[in-house]
Protein backbone atom coordinates (compact mmCIF):
# COMPACT_ATOMS: atom_id res chain seq x y z
CA UNK A 1 0.00 0.00 0.00
CA UNK A 2 1.07 3.48 -0.88
CA UNK A 3 0.78 6.59 1.22
CA UNK A 4 -2.67 7.84 -1.67
CA UNK A 5 -4.13 4.47 -0.37
CA UNK A 6 -3.83 4.85 3.03
CA UNK A 7 -5.15 8.59 2.67
CA UNK A 8 -8.31 7.50 0.89
CA UNK A 9 -8.39 4.36 3.38
CA UNK A 10 -8.26 6.91 6.22
CA UNK A 11 -10.74 9.84 4.37
CA UNK A 12 -13.63 6.64 3.89
CA UNK A 13 -13.23 5.28 7.42
CA UNK A 14 -13.64 8.58 9.32
CA UNK A 15 -16.41 9.20 6.87
CA UNK A 16 -18.23 6.17 7.90
CA UNK A 17 -17.49 6.99 11.93
CA UNK A 18 -19.01 10.07 11.35
CA UNK A 19 -22.20 8.78 9.52
CA UNK A 20 -22.55 6.18 12.53
CA UNK A 21 -21.76 8.86 14.74
CA UNK A 22 -24.29 11.12 13.25
CA UNK A 23 -27.13 8.13 12.67
CA UNK A 24 -26.75 7.50 16.54
CA UNK A 25 -27.28 11.23 17.39
CA UNK A 26 -30.29 11.73 15.47
CA UNK A 27 -31.64 8.21 17.05
CA UNK A 28 -30.84 9.70 20.97
CA UNK A 29 -32.87 12.75 20.01
CA UNK A 30 -35.20 11.49 18.35
CA UNK A 31 -36.07 9.08 21.65
CA UNK A 32 -35.27 11.72 23.75
CA UNK A 33 -37.79 13.82 22.08
CA UNK A 34 -40.92 11.36 22.19
CA UNK A 35 -40.01 10.18 25.69
CA UNK A 36 -41.00 14.06 26.29
CA UNK A 37 -44.59 14.39 26.23
CA UNK A 38 -46.06 18.09 25.85
CA UNK A 39 -47.65 18.55 29.18
CA UNK A 40 -51.08 20.63 28.49
CA UNK A 41 -51.04 23.51 29.83
CA UNK A 42 -54.90 25.29 31.51
CA UNK A 43 -55.23 28.14 29.69
CA UNK A 44 -56.32 30.96 32.11
CA UNK A 45 -59.34 33.57 31.08
CA UNK A 46 -57.99 36.89 32.21
CA UNK A 47 -61.23 38.54 30.67
CA UNK A 48 -63.27 35.91 32.81
CA UNK A 49 -60.97 36.32 36.29
CA UNK A 50 -60.25 40.08 36.49
CA UNK A 51 -63.82 41.56 34.80
CA UNK A 52 -66.22 42.92 36.23
CA UNK A 53 -66.71 45.46 39.34
CA UNK A 54 -63.90 44.19 41.59
CA UNK A 55 -60.96 44.57 39.42
CA UNK A 56 -59.34 47.54 41.38
CA UNK A 57 -59.97 44.77 44.35
CA UNK A 58 -57.99 41.90 42.69
CA UNK A 59 -54.97 44.19 41.39
CA UNK A 60 -54.62 44.76 45.33
CA UNK A 61 -54.93 40.89 45.62
CA UNK A 62 -52.14 39.92 43.35
CA UNK A 63 -50.14 42.79 45.11
CA UNK A 64 -50.31 41.34 48.44
CA UNK A 65 -49.84 38.03 47.46
CA UNK A 66 -46.39 39.15 45.17
CA UNK A 67 -45.62 40.89 48.15
CA UNK A 68 -46.11 38.22 50.29
CA UNK A 69 -44.06 36.33 48.54
CA UNK A 70 -41.32 38.17 48.41
CA UNK A 71 -41.05 38.99 52.23
CA UNK A 72 -40.96 35.46 52.18
CA UNK A 73 -37.79 34.74 50.73
CA UNK A 74 -36.41 37.92 52.32
CA UNK A 75 -34.13 35.46 54.80
CA UNK A 76 -33.44 33.23 52.68
CA UNK A 77 -32.02 36.16 49.80
CA UNK A 78 -30.49 37.63 52.88
CA UNK A 79 -28.51 34.59 53.69
CA UNK A 80 -27.40 33.80 50.58
CA UNK A 81 -26.06 37.19 49.92
CA UNK A 82 -24.08 36.77 53.89
CA UNK A 83 -23.13 33.37 52.68
CA UNK A 84 -21.81 35.10 49.01
CA UNK A 85 -19.89 37.60 51.12
CA UNK A 86 -18.39 35.27 53.41
CA UNK A 87 -17.09 33.21 50.68
CA UNK A 88 -15.83 36.05 48.50
CA UNK A 89 -13.85 37.11 51.95
CA UNK A 90 -12.59 33.98 52.39
CA UNK A 91 -11.27 33.23 49.06
CA UNK A 92 -9.60 37.12 49.00
CA UNK A 93 -8.30 36.27 52.52
CA UNK A 94 -6.69 32.55 51.02
CA UNK A 95 -5.31 34.24 47.54
CA UNK A 96 -4.08 37.19 49.42
CA UNK A 97 -0.31 36.05 49.11
CA UNK A 98 -0.56 35.11 45.57
CA UNK A 99 -2.57 37.80 43.99
CA UNK A 100 0.53 40.30 46.48
CA UNK A 101 3.22 37.95 44.44
CA UNK A 102 1.31 38.22 40.77
CA UNK A 103 1.01 41.89 41.44
CA UNK A 104 4.81 42.20 42.28
CA UNK A 105 5.89 40.47 39.15
CA UNK A 106 3.63 42.54 37.00
CA UNK A 107 4.61 45.34 38.25
CA UNK A 108 8.76 44.42 37.60
CA UNK A 109 8.10 43.21 33.98
CA UNK A 110 5.91 45.98 33.25
CA UNK A 111 8.48 48.64 35.21
CA UNK A 112 8.99 50.86 31.66
CA UNK A 113 5.43 50.78 30.25
CA UNK A 114 3.69 51.91 33.51
CA UNK A 115 5.93 54.44 33.92
CA UNK A 116 5.64 55.60 30.24
CA UNK A 117 1.56 55.33 30.59
CA UNK A 118 2.01 57.39 34.46
CA UNK A 119 4.25 59.74 32.58
CA UNK A 120 2.15 60.41 29.69
CA UNK A 121 -1.26 60.03 31.70
CA UNK A 122 0.44 63.42 34.25
CA UNK A 123 1.15 65.68 30.72
CA UNK A 124 -2.35 64.80 29.33
CA UNK A 125 -4.01 65.75 32.73
CA UNK A 126 -1.87 67.92 34.30
CA UNK A 127 -4.07 71.08 34.57
CA UNK A 128 -7.15 68.48 36.30
CA UNK A 129 -4.61 66.62 38.77
CA UNK A 130 -2.68 70.23 40.08
CA UNK A 131 -6.28 71.37 40.22
CA UNK A 132 -7.37 68.77 42.69
CA UNK A 133 -3.99 68.92 44.32
CA UNK A 134 -4.86 72.41 44.94
CA UNK A 135 -8.40 72.21 45.96
CA UNK A 136 -7.32 69.10 48.51
CA UNK A 137 -4.54 71.15 49.91
CA UNK A 138 -7.37 74.25 50.80
CA UNK A 139 -9.07 72.05 52.18
CA UNK A 140 -6.43 70.50 54.64
CA UNK A 141 -5.21 73.94 55.97
CA UNK A 142 -9.06 74.80 56.39
CA UNK A 143 -9.57 71.55 58.50
CA UNK A 144 -6.28 72.15 60.49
Amino acid sequence: MDLKELKELREKNFLAHKKKKREYYLKSKLEKKLERKPKKREIFDYESHLSGFDFDNRIKDIIKQQKQHVDDRKDRIIAKIKEYKNKKREYYLENKDKRLQYDKEYREEKKEELREYRRRYYQKNKDKILQKQRERRKQQKEKE
